[in-house]
């Protein structure tokens, strides 16, 4: 009857939203990074200051060994590699950011947020066009290597802004 089918709907609905709630906290918790990766995110740009921004270097510390062998992986295992890396540039992003706004007055406050959400929108059309460039198979795990990449540039950028002479220390 259709008394039935509405009560079957409704159970449904309610277990799948149930099961999405369960896989967002589950998510939320596997979003903050590894001890490990950060240790050595940090330890790289301790070691690499300098007028050349030797920082850049750092990016791929953590991905690019986890993907060395990206041929025989499947997608979702690169893509967890770069995600991994990506978590620790934005929490040094986001620290950064903070420290940064704290600093700044009302006026400068409403310029850095313009300045980030231009960046975001900048990071979003070049790694959504890597994604449609690439198509296919190979173009989740390369809009994951850009996100990461972009996302470690710009935790730079902001580190850099936090703490200007440690930039020029040799």
């Amino acid at each position: 009857t259709r008394a039935e089918v509405g009560r079957t709907v409704r159970r449904t609905s309610a277990l799948l939203v149930l099961m999405m709630l369960a896989m967002s906290s589950a998510s939320a918790e596997n979003d903050k990074p590894n001890v490990r990766d950060s240790a050595a995110i940090q330890k790289c740009v301790k070691t690499k200051t300098g007028r050349n921004w030797a920082w850049e270097n750092c990016i791929g510390v953590v991905s690019e060994p986890c993907v060395k062998n990206e041929d025989s992986m499947p997608p979702s295992d690169v893509i967890a590699c770069y995600d991994r890396e990506r978590s620790v540039w934005d929490g040094i992003l986001n620290d950064s950011f903070r420290r940064l706004r704290e600093r700044l007055d009302d006026n400068q406050q409403s310029k850095m947020r313009e300045m980030q959400r231009a960046w975001i929108a900048s990071r979003d059309k070049t790694c959504g066009f890597i994604y449609d460039y690439f198509a296919g198979s190979m173009a989740n795990p390369m809009m994951a290597a850009c996100q990461t990449r972009e996302t470690g540039r710009r935790a730079l950028f902001l580190l850099a802004q936090t703490d200007p002479l440690r930039v020029y220390i040799n």
